[in-house]
């Protein structure tokens, strides 16, 4: 099995990669700033450790977003 290189792609695959790493990119860049941003009182948890979940793929940022902050009272 051998490994596939970027050179071996198609235009169709790389532009696939590229729209997912930007995407990817784009909700760790939104989950990190909010994050920043967030009072402590209002995050589900350590601040620290969300900051290196966010840092997981999709599933970070994602699950930030849905278990990690806390609504405004």
């Amino acid at each position: 099995m051998s490994k596939r290189r970027w050179r071996d792609l198609t235009p169709a695959q790389k532009a696939v990669v590229g729209t997912l790493a930007s995407v990817q990119l784009s909700l760790a860049a939104a989950a990190w700033t909010d994050l920043a941003k967030r009072p402590a009182a209002q995050v589900n948890g350590p601040k620290a450790l969300w900051a290196a979940l966010i840092g997981v793929n999709f599933i970070g940022p994602l699950l930030y977003f849905r278990k990690g902050r806390r609504t405004a009272p």
